[in-house]
């Protein structure tokens, strides 16, 4: 071999050390996995055996029968590994590695030229190939074992060895294996040596305990919960061991006759002991934990709806947990008032009982809830009774509420006639007896139906009652029908307090005499208010109508003619704003001059003739006053937070208001120059010098009104709300897009002035100054969308009929200089028409915020509020 083969040979063995080191550990393996595995095979079917307890299950012949097996199969594995036995070198390795590669190039590498060494044309020819068979090798990788042994074994034994001994690492202990050698040592007396019994502890399950293993729990004191379930198990030979306990409260012992038992079973119901008996026996001292009853209270009085429904807080807890829960209304017949109708025995009737609401999800250890049910059509409703609550936890015990004495809430009627049918079917539920006296009153009732039922209809229905609980009392009257009488008579004298009645007059009538009732009989502030949005909706209806009867009566007559006589006219602010006055009186409890205030509501309507919406107040339409008032509201809100902003710069800066502020424009944003910080006249130069001398000598009494100014706020914020909110109800064009995106918009600006107001009275003001900016964003949305419908419904109407908007637009300049839009935005619908001291204001207006944002000394929540302006402007 020349040089250069001697060269290129090295080169290439040194590049395949790793290899050639890695194919060689490889081959070590395979002839360990080919040599062992019937050992390791012996050993793990060994190990999991004594593992599993096999040894203490059997006689210790077998036992020793299976050390023999065992001992023998041991030997011819160790044969079979010696036999099969080879150590790999270095050059096994090598030809393995040159044997996975293409042409062998280590063998090429390692041979000597045999022919031609001589000629330069033969020996470049074998250098050449010498080069390429090095490439080839340089890029060898180490050939992967192979340690496959099923064909040695065919039926699969190492995994079945393997599963068994993984099975008992899960199930097995290790320590049993020391115990055979002690079992085989001590020969047949060692089976009592061996952990010969078993025993668990099992707590209900409501508790969550987990169970335990008694074999595992060292001696002496055991907290187990009351109702554990204790399984103890006894192996070996019969009567060597035996369990003794006092915990469960029975009798246990082996009387003479008696046979041992091997199985145990019984409950933990009081503390005492369980003991073991005999080789490697235990005793334990267990402490019963308790388990404590639950716990209920009614909350408080029962609030009761406009309808009737009832809402009782209650709150209930268990230390695992309440499990279910009822109510039970009983009559308290000492307290009800024995006359008319009830002066009469009852007659038999069973209490209500009413499962309480649990919570679905989350924790029953403790919760708080409500009962809620509408119980008035039950005879029972508005007289005397007992609620008394329950709770019963998984253990099955209770607790009870003390008797709570309240009035069974019920639906209360308004309208005389109604009030009547239902007393007279409370009557004949209170007793049978009073059958025939009901039908007397129904039928005095309905003598002059002319004057009491405002449709025939009715009057016949009540007719028709009166003949049933005639014949009924006469011939007897059994449950079920009395349970039908009852049901129409509730039907009946719904339609007479609510009424179905399709003229608008009609509803608004009634719905004023149910309200006048109401404040006669002393009705709950509830039931007022859902009377008084029953007027508000009627008056409403009513508006519509009169509005459409005037506007076909002007279509059939002269102009002329229909301003002749004298008419009274109201708008419908105007029957708002009397409407919340007596709602205003009945919560002070002023009902002499909340009645007179709706006897005046009621004749100032049977004389009145509304304006109508297209030609209301000022000669405008109903979409003009509708843009005109969120005109107003937006100006009032923009106010409200230039007032909030001014307040939030004095709380950081209390020094700073003279000085940046020389306009005098204060608080009250957008009232007019010249205004002071609380709504008075301004003091001029000398007021502003005497404010400046006397400093912070006037600290402590800023800081005390400070939070007088933010409920001020709140307030104001509170009533701009309740406005918007009645502007909502007089929104024109329903149905339209337009219309319905307007409606959204100004839904927005509600929730957004809420929050505000949440945040004035928190004193928040840089939250409440965002959420101001909300409103009044979406209130110029809600203008420019009710802009489009104004102009959509003009453009519909036919030609000569449309209205002048351009005439009574009003002429309002913002401080650029700019016309107000209807759209309600900063400017003007059309292209902005700017003088040069419009645009000089604003550059004025854009340095100022720039020169304040950029002040270090200022709050930061003032700076993070410049900050969105200039990003906005």
């Amino acid at each position: 071999m020349d040089q250069f083969s001697t060269d290129v040979s090295k080169r290439t063995l040194a590049a395949l050390q790793r290899p050639l080191r890695l194919t060689r550990l490889g081959m070590f393996a395979e002839v360990a996995v080919r040599s062992l595995w019937p050992m390791m095979s012996v050993i793990m079917f060994a190990l999991a055996a004594a593992m599993l307890g096999l040894h203490e299950a059997i006689a210790i012949e077998w036992i020793w029968a299976l050390v023999g097996v065992t001992a023998g199969a041991c030997v011819w594995a160790i044969a079979y590994a010696v036999r099969r036995w080879s150590w790999p070198t270095r050059t096994d390795a090598m030809v393995r590695l040159d044997n996975s590669l293409p042409g062998h190039p280590l063998t090429a590498i390692l041979d000597a030229q045999a022919i031609g060494a001589q000629d330069d044309a033969s020996a470049a020819v074998w250098r050449a190939h010498q080069r390429r068979m090095s490439a080839r090798a340089a890029v060898a990788q180490a050939v992967p074992a192979d340690l496959r042994v099923s064909a040695r074994d065919p039926y699969a034994l190492r995994y079945v060895a393997v599963l068994m001994f993984g099975m008992a690492l899960l199930f097995g202990s290790v320590w049993r294996v020391g115990t055979v050698a002690e079992m085989v040592s001590g020969g047949t007396n060692t089976v009592a040596t061996g952990p010969v019994w078993e025993g668990w502890a099992e707590p209900p399950r409501y508790t969550g305990k987990p169970t335990l293993y008694l074999n595992d729990q060292a001696e002496g004191r055991l907290v187990l919960p009351i109702g554990t379930l204790i399984t103890m198990r006894l192996y070996g030979e019969v009567g060597a061991l035996d369990v003794v306990e006092s915990v469960s409260g029975a009798p246990h012992g082996a009387g003479p006759d008696t046979a041992p038992e091997m199985a145990f079973d019984f409950k933990v119901n009081q503390s005492g002991e369980i003991s073991v008996s005999g080789a490697n026996g235990r005793s334990w001292d267990v402490a019963v934990r308790a388990d404590a009853a639950p716990e209920i209270v009614i909350l408080g009085a029962p609030k009761v709806a406009a309808l009737g429904e009832m809402r009782l807080p209650f709150a209930a807890k268990d230390d695992y947990g309440v499990e279910a829960g009822e109510a039970r209304i009983m009559l308290d017949l000492a307290s009800v008032e024995r006359r008319y109708g009830l002066e009469a025995e009852p007659d038999p009737r069973a209490e209500i009982t009413v499962p309480l609401p649990m919570p679905i999800a989350g924790d029953r250890t403790a919760f708080e809830e409500n009962l809620i049910d509408d119980f008035s059509q039950h005879p029972w409703a508005n007289l005397p009774v007992t609620v008394m609550m329950t709770a019963l936890d998984a253990a099955e015990q209770q607790a009870q509420t003390a008797p709570m004495q309240i009035t069974l809430p019920g639906r209360r009627f308004f309208d005389p006639t109604a009030a009547a049918v239902i007393e007279m079917r409370r009557d004949i539920l209170w007793s049978v007896d009073n059958s025939r006296r009901s039908a007397q009153i129904l039928r005095a009732i309905s003598y002059l139906p002319e004057d009491v039922f405002r449709s025939q209809t009715t009057a016949l229905r009540l007719r028709k009652l009166i003949s049933r609980i005639e014949t009924q009392a006469r011939y007897g009257m059994d449950e079920e029908n009395r349970t039908k009488l009852a049901q129409d008579m509730w039907d009946l004298a719904l339609e007479l307090e609510e009424g179905d009645l399709e003229d608008a007059r009609e509803r608004m009538r009634r719905a004023q005499e149910r309200l006048n009732e109401a404040m006669k009989n002393g009705a709950s502030d509830e039931e007022i208010a859902e009377l008084m949005q029953e007027l508000r909706r009627a008056t409403e209806e009513y508006m519509q109508q009169l509005q459409r009867e005037q506007a076909e009566r002007r279509d059939g007559q002269d102009p002329q003619e229909g301003e002749q006589g004298e008419t009274m006219q109201m708008t419908q602010d105007d029957l708002q704003r009397m409407m919340d006055r007596i709602q205003e009186l009945m919560k002070q409890g002023r009902m002499a001059e909340a009645e007179q205030a709706l006897q005046e509501l009621q004749e100032l309507m049977e004389n009145m003739q509304v304006t109508q919406g297209e030609q209301g107040e000022g000669g405008q339409s109903a979409g003009e006053q509708a843009m005109e008032g969120l005109a107003d509201t937006l100006r009032e809100q923009q106010g409200l937070s230039d007032r909030a902003f001014r307040d939030l710069q004095e709380q950081f800066n209390p020094n700073a208001q003279a000085g940046e502020n020389p306009d005098n424009e204060g608080r009250n944003g957008g009232q007019g120059r010249g205004e002071s910080h609380e709504g008075q006249q301004g003091q001029g130069e000398d007021g502003q010098e005497e404010n400046a001398e006397q400093g912070g000598g006037d600290q402590s009494a800023d800081d005390r009104s400070g939070r007088v100014d933010e409920q001020d706020l709140a307030q104001r914020q509170q009533q701009l709300r309740d406005e918007l909110r009645r502007q909502e109800g007089r929104m024109p064009g329903q149905g339209t897009p337009e219309g319905d995106a307007a409606r959204e918009s100004l839904d927005r600006a509600g929730e957004a002035m809420d929050q505000a107001e949440q945040n004035l009275r928190n004193g928040e003001l840089a939250e409440a100054i965002d959420n101001q900016s909300q409103a009044m964003e979406a209130l110029r949305e809600s203008m420019r969308s009710l802009g489009e419908a104004i102009a959509q419904e003009e453009r519909d109407q036919q030609p000569g009929q449309g209205t002048q908007d351009g005439d009574r637009r009003a002429s309002n300049r913002d401080p650029l200089g700019r016309d107000q839009g209807n759209s309600g935005a900063t400017g003007s619908d059309s292209e902005a028409e700017l003088n040069d001291d419009a645009y000089g204001r604003a550059r004025e207006l854009l340095d100022e915020i720039r020169r304040r944002s950029g002040e270090a000394t200022r709050p930061e929540v003032e700076r993070d509020y410049l900050n969105r302006l200039l990003d906005r402007f």
